[in-house]
């Protein structure tokens, strides 16, 4: 079982990024199933149902959100009932939509999704190695294959959540951070680690906006509505193989591809 995870999608470039590389690489590496965070799909924060169905229309199986789930309004009801689009399990009970879900591939094989959210310089959430425990255990009674998209911004806690899952979860793959990381791995129990995917969407922007927006914000401690950049694209992500029988991962890479 091959799974692809597109990291973190910046609005219409890294939609058009998708576009223009996803198909490819699905012939080119034989990929049974994707996944892509989703938070920043729409101008940079949050998703709107238009813009989620036209990422599943493009050929992602499941999406995932994080802490701009909630930045359109107009979204929240679609959250609440989309069961293939996950809000950070760890988020507190009567919060609309679910954090974790049973997909089954092409092939027939059944698939477990969970993200969670960490709290290092993050807002503060329920415990998010309890609740992906959790997660994890309640999917493994379906299916051995199950992938966590930890969505945090410190390093040190998506390298914990890698250790705490190992042997628990397929592959563990961090988000958020928009800089794809050099760490990939297959921890000593099985689970495939990388600490962050990257970003799928503007290459000169500073984290996909705009950067002369960041920058005044950094050199006058002013506030500025941020923008998506423009310009070339990146798409980046992370290819896991994983044993269909024992749940575990056998290879996992780096995925980067784009305009030079």
């Amino acid at each position: 079982m091959r799974i692809l995870f597109i990291g973190d999608i910046m609005g219409e470039p890294g939609r058009k990024a998708i576009f223009r590389n996803l198909d490819r690489l699905r012939d080119q590496h034989n990929i049974d199933f994707v996944i892509g965070n989703s938070e920043n799909a729409a101008g940079g924060f949050g998703i709107t149902e238009p813009i989620a169905k036209e990422l599943y229309d493009m050929g992602l199986d499941v999406l995932t959100l994080g802490n701009h789930a909630w930045d359109k309004r107009e979204a929240v009801d679609y959250i609440r009932t989309e069961k293939r689009l996950l809000r950070p399990a760890n988020y507190p009970d009567g919060t609309p939509g679910v954090g974790s879900g049973l997909y089954v591939a092409p092939s027939g094989q059944k698939i477990g999704v969970v993200q969670v959210m960490g709290r290092v310089f993050m807002q503060p959430l329920d415990c998010p190695f309890r609740a992906a425990t959790r997660e994890v255990a309640k999917l493994k009674q379906q299916t051995p294959i199950v992938f966590v998209d930890m969505h945090a911004e410190a390093t040190s806690e998506k390298v914990a959540m890698g250790w705490h899952l190992d042997g628990q979860a397929s592959a563990v793959v961090g988000s958020h951070s928009h800089v794809q990381t050099g760490d990939e791995r297959i921890l000593p129990e099985g689970t495939g680690y990388l600490t962050d995917a990257g970003m799928t969407g503007p290459r000169d922007g500073i984290i996909g906006m705009k950067r002369e927006l960041v920058l005044s914000r950094f050199l006058t401690n002013m506030p500025r509505r941020f923008a998506v950049a423009s310009g070339p694209v990146l798409f980046c992500g992370a290819m896991v193989d994983i044993d269909a029988k024992s749940g575990k991962c056998t290879h996992i890479e780096r995925i980067r591809c784009g305009d030079d």
